[in-house]
């Protein structure tokens, strides 16, 4: 028997695919862990339906539980994915500076061709 409860909340969400996509979230102690059926998620790559719904979107859920995507963020806190998905919104934050730079050094490289 564990000493830890594990619980399981399952959503259904409509992605690319006619029918739904269905996103398992699972607790388990300080482990946290979610799975989908969609194709990057089924080959461990980045999916948009878990992330989105760890990050508070419910707008692609298709089932009748919206209200418990509350109870995924608060599951997250203290959690190595919640370290992770910090990380993840950091590095996106320096590429889309970067990104904002880059355009700039382009935007003047081209401007100096005309002087």
């Amino acid at each position: 028997m564990s000493l830890f409860k594990s619980d399981k909340i399952v959503f259904q969400v409509q992605g690319s695919s006619a029918d739904p996509y269905t996103v398992t979230f699972y607790k388990k102690g300080r482990n946290f862990s979610a799975i989908c059926t969609c194709q990057a998620g089924q080959n461990g790559m980045y999916c948009k339906h878990r992330f989105g719904i760890m990050n508070g979107d419910p707008s692609n859920i298709t089932s009748q539980n919206t209200n418990q995507v509350k109870t995924i963020q608060e599951w997250l806190i203290g959690t190595d994915v919640e370290q992770a998905m910090e990380e993840v919104a950091l590095a996106e934050k320096k590429a889309a500076d970067a990104k904002k730079e880059l355009t700039k050094a382009k935007k003047n490289l081209a401007k100096s061709m005309y002087d």
